[in-house]
């Protein structure tokens, strides 16, 4: 555990730090052979070659910034430790193999064959010179051969955790880019909901607080039902916005929430009636053999109409408006017309939330004059989503008992 915390401590002091522990664990192996009581038949531990060791020892805190140089003074070191001084020996050449290691490592492929090959050969002559048994050279070449098969899984090892570094960089980044875009999307979609609601709502109340004073001196019976329309779309959108905010500020720790639930087509003849209470003709009607497009399809349908009759109401000067709803065969199409001005102007944000809307389920929308070119047409149409296809029963094969 001692040792594991060490190399961690190592790798977060940095490469010079790290070289220079290395470089001194090397050191404290080396001195014991220094220190250890000896017997008299062995050399002397003198302090000239103690000095000669530890010179071995000083290149490793630079092995880095030149491998092969380091490896080549630590053998030029030991060769003439070997041969002008008769000291102690040492149970392994630590020196060498660190440095024979950090060569293999960070070494090109060209030096790393050229310092392996010079390297067998000292060691081939070393043991030779040495006790010229055949059990001390394959021990040496061994532990060298270990210390480059280190050095080269060490690359590995590091080539590998970039790797894993880089992808989980990339996936951190696309998961970011990710939740912004759907943040993104439900900004889009809580924009087009807010337009849609205000939009209806306030358009709708301004027709009315129009024809309120007219209506006083006038007929006022009539007044008082133009207050009592502002008075219900007012409320309606306040019920609205209010149950978007509760989903806004609901968290996870609050699913029992109310919720209100979302327009669907069956409130598409009160939202006409609302429409119709501005003073505005407006018409409905249901062809084809009604089929469930699903609660979000039903859900954009409705909006689709209340921003088109808005529209109507805001802009066209219209005196009456059709609503068609046709359940075809695969598709659902909606048309919206009325006998107003025609064109007003270039798309603005409410005929952009139509396609939005459309196109968010695989539907178009199409917008321009409406029949022989007199008022305006809002068409849309929605595919059907493909029904699910059932599970085949299983099939039971054998004989039951």
């Amino acid at each position: 555990m001692r040792i594991r915390d060490f190399a961690a401590r190592s790798r977060r002091a940095g490469p010079r730090t790290a070289d220079l522990l290395i470089a001194l664990l090397v050191q404290a192996a080396v001195t014991m052979p220094f220190v250890v009581p000896r017997a008299p038949e062995l050399p002397d531990a003198t302090w000239t070659a103690y000095g000669l060791t530890t010179l071995m020892v000083l290149p490793l805190a630079v092995r880095r910034r030149a491998p092969v140089a380091v490896l080549l003074a630590v053998l030029a070191a030991g060769a003439v430790y070997r041969f002008t001084i008769d000291g102690p020996g040492q149970p392994l050449p630590y020196t060498g193999l660190v440095a024979f290691y950090t060569v293999a490592e960070l070494s090109s492929p060209p030096k790393r064959i050229a310092v392996a090959a010079l390297t067998g050969l000292g060691v081939l002559v070393s043991v030779g010179l040495d006790s010229d048994a055949l059990r001390e050279l394959l021990f040496s070449l061994f532990v060298f051969a270990a210390a480059y098969a280190f050095g080269r899984l060490a690359v590995t090892r590091k080539a590998y955790l970039r790797a894993v570094e880089d992808r989980a960089r990339q996936l951190e980044l696309t998961h970011r880019i990710e939740a912004e875009q759907a943040a993104a999307r439900e900004r889009a979609r809580i924009a087009r909901e807010m337009h849609d609601i205000l939009s209806h709502a306030v358009s709708l109340m301004i027709v009315q607080a129009e024809a309120g004073p007219v209506a006083v001196r006038t007929a006022p019976e009539r007044a008082e039902a133009a207050f009592d329309a502002i008075s219900e779309t007012g409320r309606d959108a306040m019920v609205q916005l209010r149950g978007m905010l509760g989903v806004l500020r609901e968290d996870e720790g609050s699913p029992g929430a109310p919720r209100e639930p979302q327009p669907s087509l069956a409130g598409l003849p009160a939202l006409v009636e609302r429409v119709r209470g501005s003073g505005l003709a407006v018409s409905y009607e249901v062809t084809g053999m009604p089929r469930p497009p699903g609660l979000a399809v039903e859900a954009a349908v409705h909006r689709i109409v209340q921003e088109a009759l808005t529209n109507v109401v805001r802009h066209a000067d219209a005196a009456a408006a059709r609503v068609h709803l046709d359940h075809g065969p695969g598709v659902l199409a909606l048309t919206v017309t009325d006998d107003g001005r025609g064109s007003r102007g270039g798309p603005g944000l409410g005929l952009v939330g139509i396609r939005e809307r459309a196109a968010a389920h695989g539907g178009t929308a199409v917008t321009g004059p409406g029949p022989g070119g007199r008022g305006f047409r809002v068409g849309v149409t929605i595919p059907h989503p493909r029904p699910r296809p059932e599970p085949e029963p299983e099939r039971r094969t054998g004989v039951e008992s």
